[in-house]
């Protein structure tokens, strides 16, 4: 299944993050991780619209890999992968 996001909507492969804990303990799949926060931009909408009606185009593009608000992204399940679908304004920062 192809997503397209519309507006100013980014799709979101969230980064899991490590497996591992610093001092070596492995950590269970079944382990309260927290949602994450970072993760690797699939798609992105055309942009928001100015009052005047132009479309605004978004800073980021695909292949991104961003830092996002915790909680401000949904959540979706697509053909059993989880990603996230975030608002240009959730985009904290891009890791360059």
């Amino acid at each position: 299944m192809k997503i397209k996001p519309l507006a100013d909507n980014i799709l979101i492969e969230p980064d899991k993050g490590e497996e591992k804990t610093e001092s070596g303990i492995f950590l269970p799949d079944t382990a309260e991780k927290g949602r994450p926060e970072k993760g690797k931009v699939v798609a992105v909408g055309p942009g928001k619209k100015s009052p005047e009606g132009k479309i605004l185009p978004l800073e980021v593009k695909k292949g991104d890999i961003v830092i996002f608000t915790k909680y401000g992204p949904n959540e979706i399940k697509v053909d059993k992968k989880e990603y996230l679908i975030a608002r240009e304004d959730d985009i904290l920062a891009i890791i360059e």
